[in-house]
Order: structure tokens, then sequence, then C-alpha cells
């Protein structure tokens, strides 16, 4: 096929109308899942892992959200994958919108504009990363580079809207996050605790970038097979 329509169409589907031609019940599952993944971090990333392991004490590191929120790039790479980029951009737009008003009932607002603003701009460039490295030969390459950016610019997006001093004027927040503290917990030399709480962040959301090759191994040929190839004249 050729011509400006086959632009449009990806994987033998055809990219007409708000669903893009996704089934709706593949639709609703993409975005209710990047919802209940947004909000629920919303809400965990205000709670410190409360835990000490070998006298390192984990609240000076990780809050609860960091082992939820990964979750948001394989629900976006098993969609892009199956129904292309556009697809994909419009779960994040929706999944984006119904998040912020959800999150403003279970979080506060500055913890709500910082996901907000981190959630859009590291699942875009996550979208867009996939999607140039989706013909790669390794087929581990476009969901492990793809949310490994995105998560790095996501962790710094949130962590600096939601905590640092310079951006104090979108709400006054706990003040816990803003204590100096032994960087990681185990270096002489301090810093907010929400500095360190990144850097663990991110590093939990690697592991998971290479953990959740698994699933989505499984997944992207079971979840949402794609359609044998139709040959055209």
């Amino acid at each position: 096929m050729t011509g400006s329509g086959s632009s449009d169409r990806t994987y033998g589907t055809t990219l007409d109308g708000l669903g893009g031609g996704v089934p709706r019940s593949a639709w609703i599952s993409a975005v209710a899942a990047m919802v209940v993944v947004v909000v629920a971090s919303n809400v965990l990333v205000q709670y410190p892992v409360t835990a000490v392991i070998g006298g390192l004490d984990l609240a000076d590191l990780l809050t609860w959200g960091a082992f939820s929120y990964p979750a948001a790039f394989l629900v976006t790479d098993l969609t892009n994958r199956r129904f292309g980029v556009v697809v994909a951009r419009r779960v994040i737009y929706v999944g984006f919108l119904l998040a912020v008003v959800l999150s403003m009932a279970f979080a506060t607002p500055r913890i709500a504009v910082a996901s907000a603003s981190a959630f859009l701009v590291g699942q875009l460039l996550d979208v867009t990363v996939f999607d140039r490295l989706r013909r790669a030969v390794r087929w581990w390459k476009a969901p492990f580079v793809g949310s490994l950016l995105g998560s790095a610019t996501d962790t710094t997006v949130f962590f600096s809207l939601a905590f640092a001093a310079a951006f104090g004027f979108l709400g006054v927040g706990d003040a816990f996050p803003g204590e100096t503290a032994p960087l990681l917990g185990l270096f002489a030399g301090e810093a907010p605790r929400w500095v360190s709480w990144a850097i663990a962040d991110f590093t939990v959301k690697l592991g998971f970038a290479g953990l959740f090759l698994v699933p989505y191994r499984l997944l992207m040929n079971v979840l949402w097979p794609l359609p044998v190839p139709v040959a055209t004249a």
C-alpha cells in the first residue's frame, strides 16, 4: 500500500477515531491500568519505606512509590508495540487527564502537579524512543532503552517539582523530604532526603526496566498478538 494512509497504520491496525481501531476492551484496560498505577504512586510516594537493613535506614532512600510507578512503562510499551505510537500517546493523554483529577483527591496539590508533569514528559519520551527502536533486531532494546530514558526524566522532573525548595511556589509540602541527612544514608556528605530518594528511586526503576522485560516478552505475543501481515499489490 502506498500513499499518506500508510503512515496511519501500524501492524495492520488502522488509526481512525479516538480509539484508532483499537478494540474497546483493550483501550479501556490500557487507560485503567495507567490511571491505577499513577494514582497509587501519587499516594505511595508520600510514604518512606520504614525499614532498616544492616544499619541502613531505608527511609532516607526510598518511598513505596518507587515500586509501583515502573509498571506505567510496561503498559505504555505493550500498547505502543501492538497499536503504535499514535494510540500509545492517546492512552497517555487520557490516562494523564484522569490521573490528574483522581490524584487531587488522594494527594496534595503539589504532589499531583509534580506527578502529572513527570508522567507526561517521561511517558511521551518513552513512547518516542520505543517507536524509534521498535524495529531493532534485539526485541528488548526498545522497551529497555525507552523505559530507562523515560524513568530518568520522570525521576528528575517529579522529585524536583515535588520537593525542591526552588519550586516551593507550587505548594507547601511535608518538611521531612527537605531535611538534610547523609547522602544515600552511606556517605559523610549530607543532602536533602529527597535527593537520596531520587537517586534510589531511579536505581529501583532501572532494576524494574530490566525485570519487566520478562512480562513484556511473555505478554507481547499473548495479550495482544500481532495480526498476520496481509500482502497487497
